[in-house]
């Protein structure tokens, strides 16, 4: 598993993130083994949010561990704050009661990385700030980032929050790819063009921030995987030939499609099957052609101008 350097930090961090938002009804013993089986492949950075199965997620993470200071120290952990029942709420109070509740349930005196969990519309950006401040002089959290913000609202948030933005989770697949269709499709009047998300891709290169791509096995909105459906014939096979080709599996080609682009991502996976983390991880040996990269997102039903 190769790593990335985290710009404007000392994160170390393993180019796949594993998902914990599928755990919270898993047994114990198989948490063990699909976390140990992460840890093994060289994935050190781990995905959380406060509403996982309503914080069972993180509590069970943390207990199938039998979290200690020594395990805690060869991982990365990242949770998110901010969705409530029927609303968002990035106050000052919220976030520092989110906060605590994550460092109580992952059994961790801190976390490494708080993202706030979708845009609150009614944001007010001196809260946040007076949190993150808080939070990072207490040393509860070493990083911040955002989720599925784009470019403006993260500058209206940069203008009072001291610390650096590193990471901005996106959605982004082979199927979902409205942050490259638009720059692909510049000054053109067809539906790919219309750019839904101002720019986001080409801001987080220009600004060192670390895009996250998550679902990215899923087509629309959680309404399932491409990967051997029959909705997407000419995709699957594609992938299934370079898979073949390469001798790895379509999971794993799906995954390299993502680490290709020059952006660096950090793709988060949310599979619970340890066998599929270890073919998962194979992607991070990959290095797809720019020919096959392009023939990827052809097949996926994008037509070049």
């Amino acid at each position: 598993m190769k790593n990335i350097s985290i710009p404007n930090s000392d994160l170390d961090a393993s180019e796949i993130s594993l998902g914990c938002m599928r755990i919270s009804q898993m047994a114990n013993s198989d948490i063990a083994t699909l976390l140990h089986t992460a840890l093994d492949v060289g994935i050190n950075f781990f995905d959380h949010a406060d509403v996982y199965g309503g914080g069972q997620s993180e509590a069970k993470f943390a207990e199938a561990l039998q979290m200690t200071p020594q395990l805690r120290e060869k991982m990365i952990l990242q949770s998110k704050c901010g969705i409530q029942q029927g609303y968002f709420d990035f106050s000052k109070d919220h976030i520092l009661e989110a906060v605590d509740g994550s460092l109580k349930r992952l059994r961790t005196e801190y976390l490494d990385v708080l993202l706030l969990h979708r845009p609150d519309a009614l944001v007010e950006p001196e809260e946040v700030a007076e949190a993150f401040t808080i939070l990072q002089d207490s040393g509860k959290v070493r990083y911040f980032g955002v989720s599925n913000q784009n470019p403006m609202q993260i500058e209206l948030l940069k203008r009072y929050v001291k610390q650096d933005i590193l990471f901005n989770q996106l959605q982004f697949s082979i199927t979902n790819t409205g942050m490259v269709d638009a720059g692909i499709n510049v000054n053109m009047e067809n539906p790919p063009s219309v750019d839904h998300d101002g720019s986001i891709l080409d801001y987080c290169r220009l600004n060192d921030i670390t895009i996250q791509p998550w679902s990215p096995f899923q087509y629309g909105f959680f309404e399932g995987v491409f990967l051997d459906n029959d909705k997407f014939p000419e995709l699957n096979q594609v992938i299934d030939e370079m898979a073949e080709a390469k001798g790895v599996t379509n999971t794993a080609i799906a995954i390299a499609w993502i680490l290709r682009h020059p952006a660096r991502m950090q793709p988060i996976v949310g599979t619970t099957n340890p066998d599929r983390v270890k073919a998962i991880s194979k992607a991070s040996d990959i290095t797809l052609t720019r020919q096959e990269w392009y023939a990827i997102y052809r097949a996926a039903g994008n037509k070049l101008p």
